[in-house]
């Protein structure tokens, strides 16, 4: 169980402190950071067998802070001038570190640090994701549909960058911003993701990355010169698909499909956030993706049942999203809208336009939608072959679960 609450707390606060201890010992002492508070949370798994402390979160603290002060002595003893940790030690009492607006500053200053522009693109979500949510290599590598020895040269390459090119730990102002709020954007709608559909084999659901994701975002929007239109929309659409969460599976944890969940169970205060989230979004005459990918569940979650759900709209708004992101992934949704709309000649003009590949792991949606089309044009034979490749191609255990279901129950509706 104590196993359990600190790889909780890890997830949880392991970025928070890798942050605040950065703001406080500066980027260039990164490495001995990360190790200080991998040692805190190594201290904890050891200490807590015996006994759990009655607040978690206030004993991390107390040993990150020593362990703090014992990586300053050992520094100090080291290097006679370290000039950026007198300056930390004189603007951030010891005892303030862990402060609540002390640790969003923090965070703030580490996911625009990851999104500097003299960082490679692919090297700042990872250094990201690594540092502020303190996900492991592991779990950048699966997020990113990439091997974990690249995920390591990546993270090594943007340290050695953020060193070689004297990188400073602050929030960016003026021309700077706006670059940099669409890379760190970029991050938190990753971890989102990641959450909300993993690539972990055994889980479909992760939902402290989707908290993680939606807590990030909402420290952008507290600040003013962030708090931007299309901030409101990644928030609205956080807020939209975490609504579901408990809708997507049932109690023998069992994938339900939009058809099929109870939408008693979508969480209203989630949805009226959103809401007030997409209502001052649109305070603009420019949209982001946000802003289309978030209309788009809205609509899902306006209609009172499936039937009602107006396709349509839906199919609209992924047409303006692919205009302004073309994407493989809007193509196959487009074709599911169509097929929901039982307009079957677009459905498979959507499909044709797809080279399979481009999906990477996602290639069994290709393969699950072309078998949705030929089961409603009356070609079962065909249909049960493309779910058999999407069963094969499939990695997440429950997916692959639900696919089987659905083609032995094709196959034994065929037979009777």
């Amino acid at each position: 169980m104590e196993n359990q609450l600190i790889d909780h707390l890890f997830r949880h606060h392991s970025g928070k402190m890798v942050s605040v201890l950065t703001r406080f010992f500066g980027l260039h002492h990164l490495d001995i950071i990360e190790d200080a508070v991998q040692d805190t949370f190594i201290k904890a798994s050891l200490s807590w067998r015996t006994k759990q402390p009655e607040n978690p979160e206030a004993w991390l603290n107390k040993v990150a802070k020593n362990r703090v002060l014992d990586i300053f002595r050992t520094l100090k003893a080291q290097q006679n001038n370290l000039p950026q940790i007198n300056q930390g030690i004189q603007s951030i009492a010891i005892n303030e570190l862990f402060l609540d607006s002390e640790i969003e500053d923090a965070q703030l200053r580490m996911i625009f640090t990851a999104c500097h522009p003299k960082l490679d693109a692919r090297d700042q979500i990872s250094f990201a994701l690594k540092t502020v949510s303190g996900f492991s290599t592991k779990e950048i590598a699966s997020a990113l549909l990439t091997k974990e020895d690249t995920i390591k040269k990546r993270l090594h390459r943007a340290k050695k960058s953020i060193k070689q090119q004297h990188i400073p730990f602050t929030i960016p102002q003026g021309n700077a911003l706006p670059q940099r709020l669409d890379s760190a954007l970029e991050v938190l709608y990753l971890i989102f993701n990641e959450g909300f559909h993993s690539n972990k084999t055994d889980k479909l659901i992760q939902k402290e990355l989707c908290a993680e994701a939606l807590r990030l975002t909402q420290i952008l929007l507290k600040k003013d010169i962030t708090r931007q239109p299309k901030v409101y929309a990644l928030c609205a659409l956080m807020c939209f698909h975490a609504a579901r969460l408990d809708a997507k599976t049932n109690t023998n944890n069992e994938i339900l499909d939009l058809q099929t969940q109870n939408r008693s169970l979508w969480h209203k205060p989630l949805i009226e956030r959103g809401n007030l989230m997409m209502y001052k979004a649109v305070e603009t005459l420019t949209f982001s993706h946000y802003h289309y990918e978030a209309a788009i569940i809205a609509e899902h979650l306006k209609a009172p049942t499936f039937e009602q759900t107006d396709w349509n709209k839906i199919h609209h708004w992924y047409l303006c999203l692919q205009q302004l992101q073309p994407a493989p992934i809007n193509l196959i949704n487009m074709a599911v809208v169509c097929l929901q709309k039982q307009d079957f000649i677009m459905a498979k003009s959507h499909l044709n336009k797809l080279n399979v590949e481009d999906l990477q792991q996602r290639a069994y949606l290709f393969y699950a939608t072309k078998a949705n089309y030929y089961l409603q044009t009356n070609q079962p034979k065909i249909a049960v072959l493309n779910l058999n490749k999407a069963i094969e191609q499939v990695s997440n255990k429950l997916e692959k679960k639900y696919l089987i279901k659905k083609r032995d129950d094709l196959i034994l509706k065929n037979k009777t």
